[in-house]
């Protein structure tokens, strides 16, 4: 549940917010992440009118208020600011109508104002709403950006997430957030990773304990989110199982209904995972930029039997 004291709690500074009236209503709910002027709805015409988004009043709102009679006006504001209206905000820092003020302290309905323009604060607004309000999710693995590529690195426990992450640390990869990734989609087209305040930059080493990377390896090699760009799996080496040896056949996998490249990589002693995991960022970049070495290497197969088969078919004519 988001409320109003959420919002201003997290953005009054950016924002510029000035709590002027309705201070009982900070426990108000914000159900949606929009805000719009109320432009026509002032006129009287109040059809399709939604009362449940934050009300921005610009220079444009303001005047026309001051030029309505007292009782008209009053009679205006009551009808836009209902009982589902989350906030009312003042932009270039106007005075409200004495009305404005007591219907916002007798509908408990919070007034802020601030000192940002009419459009530059309903942009602002939008787009923090819009990453308050994003879908959001944990999940256990490893996040580390390894040649600009967010990989995610998951598997059971103890089977070396950490120490294959300290080893691209080690050779200049940055960790994002170790044990536990929080997952928030970003403008409905990606998947962003970080990590709790209270663990950021520290990881857990069996055997060593808990270790702090920046201070470690210097603060170059964290950072505090990162997008997933491809998932991994690291399980412990099975003979009986089959494991794809061409990769033409690309795994997805799903996390807040984005598509992500899924990998199964098994390790074992001998089998640098490090390197493995570098190659699998960089073969990613190349598949991004439109170059796919496995199918570039499977047509390649398809060319060359087709140009035996047709020597072989050549010769066979010039027997007969």
């Amino acid at each position: 549940m988001y409320l109003v004291k959420d919002l201003y709690e997290r953005h009054a500074k950016r924002l510029g917010l000035e709590l002027t009236a309705g201070q009982s209503g900070m426990n108000r709910r914000i159900k949606v992440p929009e805000a719009h002027r109320p432009g026509l709805s002032l006129s009287g015409y109040l059809k399709n009118h939604v009362g449940k988004r934050i009300l921005i009043f610009g220079k444009v709102e303001i005047e026309y208020l001051r030029d309505l009679e007292p009782e008209v006006r009053m009679e205006r504001l009551e009808a836009i600011l209902t009982k589902d209206t989350p906030a009312v905000i003042l932009a270039r820092r106007y005075r409200p109508p004495k009305e404005f003020r007591a219907i916002a302290e007798n509908f408990a309905i919070p007034l802020f104002c601030t000192n940002l323009s009419t459009m530059d604060l309903l942009n602002k607004l939008t787009l923090l709403l819009t990453e308050d309000f994003a879908p959001t999710m944990s999940c256990h693995g490893t996040l580390v950006e390894v040649f600009g590529v967010g990989v995610l690195i998951q598997g059971d426990s103890a089977v070396g997430k950490s120490e294959a992450a300290l080893g691209l640390i080690e050779k200049g990869h940055r960790l994002i957030s170790d044990d536990v990734v929080k997952v928030k989609k970003k403008e409905g087209t990606y998947v962003e990773g970080s990590g709790a305040e209270l663990t950021r930059h520290h990881m857990e080493i069996r055997g060593i304990g808990i270790i702090n990377v920046a201070n470690l390896y210097g603060a170059v090699c964290v950072r505090n989110q990162k997008s997933i760009d491809i998932v991994v799996r690291l399980e412990a080496w099975q003979d009986d199982h089959f494991y794809d040896r061409v990769g033409l056949d690309e795994k997805f996998t799903t996390m807040l209904d984005i598509k992500l490249p899924y990998h199964v990589l098994p390790v074992k002693p001998g089998r640098d995972v490090v390197l493995l995991l570098e190659t699998i960022a960089l073969n990613h970049r190349l598949k991004d930029m439109g170059y796919n070495s496995a199918q570039e290497f499977s047509l390649k197969v398809l060319a060359l039997t087709a140009a035996k088969s047709k020597r072989k078919s050549l010769n066979s004519k010039i027997k007969n």
